[in-house]
Protein backbone atom coordinates (compact mmCIF):
# COMPACT_ATOMS: atom_id res chain seq x y z
CA UNK A 1 0.00 0.00 0.00
CA UNK A 2 1.26 3.43 -0.97
CA UNK A 3 0.91 5.91 1.85
CA UNK A 4 1.98 9.49 2.30
CA UNK A 5 1.32 11.36 5.49
CA UNK A 6 2.21 13.77 8.18
CA UNK A 7 3.43 12.02 11.32
CA UNK A 8 1.58 8.74 11.65
CA UNK A 9 -1.54 9.83 9.80
CA UNK A 10 -1.86 8.36 6.28
CA UNK A 11 -3.17 10.72 3.63
CA UNK A 12 -3.24 8.70 0.43
CA UNK A 13 -3.87 4.99 -0.04
CA UNK A 14 -4.91 2.77 -2.90
CA UNK A 15 -8.48 2.81 -1.64
CA UNK A 16 -9.00 6.49 -1.04
CA UNK A 17 -8.04 9.73 0.63
CA UNK A 18 -8.21 10.28 4.37
CA UNK A 19 -9.37 13.85 4.71
CA UNK A 20 -8.53 16.27 7.52
CA UNK A 21 -11.91 15.44 9.05
CA UNK A 22 -11.10 11.72 9.27
CA UNK A 23 -13.45 10.64 6.47
CA UNK A 24 -12.21 8.44 3.68
CA UNK A 25 -13.06 9.83 0.24
CA UNK A 26 -12.85 7.42 -2.70
CA UNK A 27 -10.58 8.24 -5.60
CA UNK A 28 -12.49 8.29 -8.88
CA UNK A 29 -9.33 7.87 -10.91
CA UNK A 30 -5.64 7.42 -10.43
CA UNK A 31 -2.94 7.92 -13.05
CA UNK A 32 -0.59 5.11 -13.86
CA UNK A 33 2.41 5.63 -11.60
CA UNK A 34 5.91 4.31 -11.96
CA UNK A 35 8.83 5.42 -9.85
CA UNK A 36 6.81 8.20 -8.29
CA UNK A 37 5.91 9.87 -11.61
CA UNK A 38 3.41 9.61 -14.45
CA UNK A 39 3.85 6.55 -16.65
CA UNK A 40 4.27 8.38 -19.94
CA UNK A 41 6.10 5.91 -22.15
CA UNK A 42 3.78 2.95 -21.80
CA UNK A 43 3.57 0.37 -24.60
CA UNK A 44 0.73 2.00 -26.61
CA UNK A 45 2.42 5.43 -26.49
CA UNK A 46 5.75 3.91 -27.51
CA UNK A 47 4.10 2.31 -30.56
CA UNK A 48 2.55 5.68 -31.48
CA UNK A 49 5.94 7.40 -31.21
CA UNK A 50 7.46 4.72 -33.46
CA UNK A 51 4.74 5.50 -36.02
CA UNK A 52 5.70 9.18 -35.91
CA UNK A 53 9.36 8.23 -36.30
CA UNK A 54 8.46 6.32 -39.48
CA UNK A 55 7.31 9.54 -41.18
CA UNK A 56 10.76 11.00 -42.03
CA UNK A 57 11.95 7.53 -43.06
CA UNK A 58 9.06 7.22 -45.51
CA UNK A 59 9.70 10.76 -46.74
CA UNK A 60 13.30 10.05 -47.71
CA UNK A 61 12.63 6.57 -49.10
CA UNK A 62 9.74 7.80 -51.25
CA UNK A 63 11.74 10.68 -52.69
CA UNK A 64 13.19 8.43 -55.41
CA UNK A 65 11.75 4.92 -55.12
CA UNK A 66 12.92 2.01 -57.27
CA UNK A 67 10.70 -0.91 -58.26
CA UNK A 68 11.89 -3.09 -55.37
CA UNK A 69 12.13 -0.08 -53.08
CA UNK A 70 8.48 0.78 -53.69
CA UNK A 71 7.43 -2.64 -52.43
CA UNK A 72 9.55 -2.25 -49.30
CA UNK A 73 8.17 1.24 -48.65
CA UNK A 74 4.60 -0.03 -49.13
CA UNK A 75 5.22 -2.73 -46.53
CA UNK A 76 6.61 -0.12 -44.13
CA UNK A 77 3.60 2.15 -44.67
CA UNK A 78 1.10 -0.70 -44.26
CA UNK A 79 2.86 -1.81 -41.08
CA UNK A 80 2.79 1.71 -39.69
CA UNK A 81 -0.93 1.99 -40.42
CA UNK A 82 -1.59 -1.33 -38.67
CA UNK A 83 0.11 -0.03 -35.53
CA UNK A 84 -2.73 2.48 -35.30
CA UNK A 85 -5.07 -0.42 -34.58
CA UNK A 86 -2.54 -2.07 -32.29
CA UNK A 87 -1.83 0.88 -29.98
CA UNK A 88 -5.53 1.65 -29.58
CA UNK A 89 -6.32 -1.99 -28.80
CA UNK A 90 -3.49 -2.26 -26.27
CA UNK A 91 -4.44 1.02 -24.57
CA UNK A 92 -8.01 -0.20 -24.04
CA UNK A 93 -7.07 -3.78 -23.17
CA UNK A 94 -4.43 -2.75 -20.63
CA UNK A 95 -6.47 0.22 -19.34
CA UNK A 96 -3.51 2.38 -20.35
CA UNK A 97 -5.32 5.26 -22.04
CA UNK A 98 -3.38 8.47 -21.33
CA UNK A 99 -3.72 12.13 -22.23
CA UNK A 100 -0.42 11.95 -24.11
CA UNK A 101 -1.62 8.98 -26.14
CA UNK A 102 -4.92 10.67 -26.98
CA UNK A 103 -2.95 13.71 -28.14
CA UNK A 104 -0.27 11.89 -30.16
CA UNK A 105 -2.40 9.23 -31.86
CA UNK A 106 -4.35 11.47 -34.29
CA UNK A 107 -1.21 13.54 -34.94
CA UNK A 108 0.71 10.40 -35.89
CA UNK A 109 -2.05 9.31 -38.27
CA UNK A 110 -2.30 12.68 -40.02
CA UNK A 111 1.48 13.08 -40.32
CA UNK A 112 1.83 9.63 -41.84
CA UNK A 113 -1.07 9.83 -44.30
CA UNK A 114 -0.61 13.47 -45.34
CA UNK A 115 3.12 13.00 -45.93
CA UNK A 116 2.44 10.05 -48.23
CA UNK A 117 -0.32 11.98 -50.05
CA UNK A 118 1.98 14.92 -50.78
CA UNK A 119 4.90 12.75 -51.93
CA UNK A 120 2.65 10.66 -54.20
CA UNK A 121 1.52 13.88 -55.88
CA UNK A 122 5.15 14.89 -56.44
CA UNK A 123 5.81 11.44 -57.98
CA UNK A 124 2.81 11.92 -60.31
CA UNK A 125 1.15 8.84 -58.85
CA UNK A 126 -1.78 10.79 -57.38
CA UNK A 127 -3.79 13.77 -58.58
CA UNK A 128 -3.24 16.92 -56.53
CA UNK A 129 -6.93 17.72 -56.08
CA UNK A 130 -7.54 14.37 -54.39
CA UNK A 131 -4.69 14.89 -51.93
CA UNK A 132 -5.79 18.48 -51.25
CA UNK A 133 -9.40 17.41 -50.70
CA UNK A 134 -8.43 14.69 -48.24
CA UNK A 135 -6.11 16.98 -46.29
CA UNK A 136 -8.68 19.80 -46.12
CA UNK A 137 -11.34 17.34 -44.99
CA UNK A 138 -9.11 16.10 -42.17
CA UNK A 139 -8.35 19.66 -41.04
CA UNK A 140 -12.06 20.52 -40.94
CA UNK A 141 -12.97 17.35 -39.05
CA UNK A 142 -10.18 17.71 -36.50
CA UNK A 143 -11.13 21.36 -35.99
CA UNK A 144 -14.77 20.40 -35.42
CA UNK A 145 -13.83 17.65 -32.97
CA UNK A 146 -11.48 19.93 -31.05
CA UNK A 147 -14.13 22.65 -30.82
CA UNK A 148 -16.74 20.13 -29.69
CA UNK A 149 -14.36 18.81 -27.03
CA UNK A 150 -13.78 22.34 -25.77
CA UNK A 151 -17.55 22.64 -25.35
CA UNK A 152 -17.69 19.36 -23.44
CA UNK A 153 -19.20 17.49 -26.40
CA UNK A 154 -17.96 14.46 -28.31
CA UNK A 155 -18.06 13.63 -32.01
CA UNK A 156 -17.52 9.89 -32.23
CA UNK A 157 -15.92 8.23 -35.23
CA UNK A 158 -18.62 7.21 -37.69
CA UNK A 159 -18.80 4.03 -39.76
CA UNK A 160 -18.17 6.21 -42.83
CA UNK A 161 -14.97 7.49 -41.26
CA UNK A 162 -13.75 3.96 -40.49
CA UNK A 163 -14.45 2.78 -44.03
CA UNK A 164 -12.69 5.85 -45.42
CA UNK A 165 -9.60 5.13 -43.32
CA UNK A 166 -9.51 1.50 -44.48
CA UNK A 167 -9.90 2.34 -48.17
CA UNK A 168 -7.41 5.19 -47.89
CA UNK A 169 -4.82 2.84 -46.40
CA UNK A 170 -5.39 0.24 -49.14
CA UNK A 171 -5.27 2.80 -51.94
CA UNK A 172 -2.12 4.56 -50.72
CA UNK A 173 -0.35 1.22 -50.22
CA UNK A 174 -1.20 0.23 -53.82
CA UNK A 175 -0.10 3.62 -55.17
CA UNK A 176 3.22 3.30 -53.34
CA UNK A 177 3.77 -0.16 -54.89
CA UNK A 178 2.90 1.39 -58.28
CA UNK A 179 4.37 -1.39 -60.40
CA UNK A 180 2.55 -4.59 -61.42
CA UNK A 181 2.55 -7.23 -58.69
CA UNK A 182 1.28 -10.82 -58.92
CA UNK A 183 -0.35 -10.02 -62.25
CA UNK A 184 -2.22 -7.00 -60.87
CA UNK A 185 -1.65 -3.40 -61.93
CA UNK A 186 -1.01 -1.87 -58.51
CA UNK A 187 -1.32 1.68 -59.80
CA UNK A 188 -4.71 0.97 -61.38
CA UNK A 189 -5.95 -0.69 -58.17
CA UNK A 190 -4.67 2.26 -56.13
CA UNK A 191 -6.28 4.81 -58.45
CA UNK A 192 -9.66 3.08 -58.33
CA UNK A 193 -9.68 2.65 -54.56
CA UNK A 194 -8.41 6.18 -53.90
CA UNK A 195 -11.44 7.56 -55.78
CA UNK A 196 -13.67 5.49 -53.50
CA UNK A 197 -11.70 6.71 -50.48
CA UNK A 198 -12.14 10.30 -51.64
CA UNK A 199 -15.89 9.80 -51.98
CA UNK A 200 -16.05 8.41 -48.44
CA UNK A 201 -13.90 11.32 -47.26
CA UNK A 202 -16.55 13.72 -48.53
CA UNK A 203 -19.46 11.71 -47.12
CA UNK A 204 -17.86 11.23 -43.71
CA UNK A 205 -16.70 14.84 -43.63
CA UNK A 206 -20.22 16.10 -44.28
CA UNK A 207 -21.52 13.71 -41.61
CA UNK A 208 -19.07 15.12 -39.06
CA UNK A 209 -19.95 18.73 -39.90
CA UNK A 210 -23.70 18.06 -39.71
CA UNK A 211 -23.28 16.40 -36.30
CA UNK A 212 -21.03 19.28 -35.22
CA UNK A 213 -23.74 21.78 -36.17
CA UNK A 214 -26.47 19.84 -34.36
CA UNK A 215 -24.33 19.13 -31.29
CA UNK A 216 -22.40 22.37 -30.81
CA UNK A 217 -23.67 25.22 -32.96
CA UNK A 218 -27.43 24.64 -32.83
CA UNK A 219 -28.68 25.68 -29.42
Amino acid sequence: MLELGFGHRPILSKLGVLTRFGKKQALTSMPNMKGGGYKILNLPNTITIIRIAAVPILFFLLADPSRSGSLLIAALFAGAMLTDLLDGYLARRRNDVTTLGSFLDPIADKLLVNTVLIILVSLLRLEAWIAAGMIIRDLLVEGARATAAAEGKSLSVSVWGKQKTFLQSVSLTALIIHYPLFGLDAHLVGTFTVYLAFLLSVVSGVDYLVRFYRTVLKK
